[in-house]
């Protein structure tokens, strides 16, 4: 039986003794250890991307205009009154239906059929006075006569001079005077007809036939007309046609034109939309807490009288409407794709230094033309387009390579590492 040499004896002793950390195996396997973490943690420079995309579709496209304002008769009359006095009667109320030339109050006339007494009485002296004044021209004229003629038959001799010049003064006088009296009883005419025509004021008639929509006075209520007429009741000539009165903000009004389309809800029926037609575009405008508006009448159909004045309403005009228009999301025109990988060429020990981020360049675009993204092999490429009206949602595709159907990128995510 063969025993080991004495060198292997000292070389298994030597082993023995050695410490793991100055083995040079453990050396080669920490080495190859750190050597895969550099390349797993330095070898990609850019985390996995995931796209999110939305289909291009075909549809209508509406255009439209947001605006808020109240409902409005388009006719409404203000009754008042002329005169100032006691109110008698007051024979209708809120919402009654009324008839042209149907009384709706009356003023206490009894002055006023005093004042009518005086001038007829007025009118009778004047026209008294016109006969008497008749009766001195004819008067004069006569005494006239006579001295002309006593002066023919006496060669100029008799009367006198003066007493014939007195004569003829006398007749225009007396000319003059009924000329004074006629005017008189024009006056007096006059003065008697204004005191008819305002007891007939003092009858409160509708000038229109429609509904009432206020009432402001009661039965012995004492009116009093000075510088403004007061209003005892405002009429609504029709509410089967009302108008919608919006302002619309100054960046959407040269969108605005007569005879467009629109639509509006009220708070009374919130699921209800009533349609609408832009009447006019007012020009001057109203500025309120710095916000340039301006007033655009809608004209409403209300057949079944479901809108009342004063009703808030908050409307969409429609200024531009495509069928079957090819529709792209907004949120695809504003995307960009992320930078691609690239190569990291640097050395094993410039990767382990420090260095600020360094910039990389985006994907070349076309600034003048609206452009796309679809995925080919999960690769983002651009697509050219020519657009058209735009919602703030979707926009109408006028030219391009898309096709309904088709996915475009709307955003990307990038994965956690």
């Amino acid at each position: 039986m063969s025993h080991p040499s004495l060198e292997t004896l000292l070389a298994q002793h030597d082993k023995k003794i050695i410490p793991f950390w100055k083995r040079r195996s453990v050396w080669v396997a920490a080495a190859v250890l750190i050597a895969l973490l550099l390349f797993f943690t330095l070898g990609s420079s850019a985390p996995p991307v995931r796209y999110l995309t939305e289909p291009v579709s075909e549809g209508t496209l509406m255009v439209s205009v947001s605006a808020s304002g109240a409902l409005q008769p388009t006719r409404s009359v203000d009754v008042g009154s002329e005169l100032s006095g006691t109110l008698e009667t007051v024979l209708v109320r809120e919402n009654d239906k009324v008839t042209q030339e149907q009384l709706l109050a009356q003023l206490d006339t009894s002055k006023l059929k005093d004042a009518v007494a005086r001038s007829q009485a007025a009118v009778i002296a004047a026209e008294a006075n016109v006969a008497q004044m008749e009766a001195t021209l004819m008067e004069s004229r006569a005494s006239l006569a006579r001295m002309r003629h006593v002066a023919e038959l006496s060669g100029g001799k008799a009367p006198a001079k003066i007493e014939l010049d007195n004569a003829e003064a006398a007749v225009k006088r007396a000319t003059a005077n009924l000329a004074s009296a006629h005017a008189d009883v024009t006056q007096a005419r006059a003065a008697l007809t204004t005191d008819q025509t305002n007891v007939q004021k003092a009858t409160i008639r509708s000038p229109v036939d429609g509904v009432v929509l206020a009432r402001k006075v009661e039965p012995g209520q004492t009116v009093v007309a000075a510088m403004t007429i007061p209003v005892l009741f405002t009429i609504a000539e029709d509410l089967t046609q009302m108008e919608l009165h919006v302002n619309v903000d100054e960046a959407d009004v040269s969108q605005v034109k007569e005879g467009e389309s629109a639509s509006f809800t009220v708070a009374a029926w919130g699921n209800r939309k009533f349609p609408a037609t832009v009447e006019r575009v007012d020009l001057g405008s109203t500025t309120t807490d710095n916000v340039v508006t301006y007033t655009t009448v809608l004209q409403v159909a209300n057949d079944d009288l479901a809108l009342r004045p004063g009703m808030t309403a908050s409307a969409e005009i429609v200024t531009a409407r495509r069928e079957k228009a090819l529709l792209v999301p907004n949120a695809a025109l504003r995307f960009v794709p992320p930078p691609a990988a690239e190569a990291d060429t640097r050395s094993f020990v410039a990767r382990l230094m420090p260095a600020p981020p360094r910039e990389r360049p985006r994907p070349k675009q076309n600034a003048d033309a609206p452009t796309v993204w679809v995925l080919q092999d999960n690769i983002p490429q651009p697509v050219a387009l020519k657009t058209g009206i735009s919602n703030g949602q979707y926009t109408e595709v006028l030219e391009g390579e898309l096709k309904a159907g088709m996915t475009v990128i709307t955003e990307y995510q990038e994965a956690k590492k």
